[in-house]
Order: C-alpha cells, then sequence, then structure tokens
C-alpha cells in the first residue's frame, strides 16, 4: 500500500463519519454498583486507539445491552449500525477501531466479514439497517 492509497482511504473514512459509540455505564452482573465502570474504561482505551485514524469515539450513557456487556456500536454516514457486546476493556479497543475503518471503507455499508476482527464476529448482538433503507437496496 502506497502513501496515496493510505492517504485515500482516510478521506474516505473522513467523509463517512465513522463512530464508535461505547457504553459507558456497563458491567458486570458481579460487579459492585459503586465502583469503577469498566465501560468507561472501554471508551477511554477506544478513544486512546482512534487517536489519529479519522475514527470518533462517543461515550454513551447506556446501550440497553445488559445482559451482555461490555456494549458498543459502529456507524458511518449511509452504513448499517453494528452493536457489539462481551467485549472487554483492556482487549478489544483496538478492534473497535479497525472494524469501523473497515466499515468506513466498505463500499456497500456492511461489514465485511472477512478481516473483521475476532470479536466483532463473536460479539456481534445486531445491525441496524440505514435511514432510507428498504428492501432489497
Amino acid at each position: 500500500m502506497t502513501l496515496t492509497d493510505i492517504e485515500a482511504d482516510e478521506d474516505v473514512e473522513a467523509r463517512s463519519g465513522a463512530t464508535v459509540y461505547v457504553c459507558v455505564t456497563c458491567r458486570r452482573p458481579d460487579e459492585p454498583e459503586d465502583g469503577p465502570r469498566p465501560g468507561l474504561a472501554l471508551a477511554q482505551a477506544t478513544a486512546q486507539a482512534a487517536e489519529g485514524t479519522g475514527v470518533a469515539v462517543c461515550r454513551v450513557e447506556c446501550l440497553a445491552n445488559c445482559s451482555r456487556s461490555l456494549s458498543a456500536a459502529m456507524r458511518c454516514d449511509g452504513t448499517w449500525t453494528y452493536i457489539f457486546g462481551g467485549l472487554e476493556a483492556d482487549r478489544d479497543a483496538e478492534a473497535l477501531i479497525e472494524g469501523a475503518r473497515l466499515l468506513a471503507r466498505a463500499g456497500d455499508g456492511v461489514l465485511p466479514w472477512r478481516g473483521r476482527p475476532d470479536i466483532l464476529k463473536k460479539g456481534l448482538i445486531a445491525r441496524v439497517p440505514p435511514r432510507g433503507f428498504t428492501e432489497g437496496d
């Protein structure tokens, strides 16, 4: 891959608005209610992993996926939105950013299976169609 190819990839990502949303209230059922939130640790690690990539990271209060936390979602302008669970704060931040970059480069708006980090295969909860989607698009 040449420098021009890398710059082109970054331009695609910048235009597509790649965003990862991380639930900061996530915790496991066996963790104390008043303890530090692993979801916040995942959000912080994901923001650090995103530095210089063009991927935005947004903290959200709840993704309503408590039974399969830690949770995050990703989307780009005009793509499907993907929701993931079973994430680990100390392991999966880079995978989220890698996935968002793959989604940003996907011409059809669908996160490709090939090349997707394993946790984004095993931890997929749902995918939501983009606004204006109709079957057959």
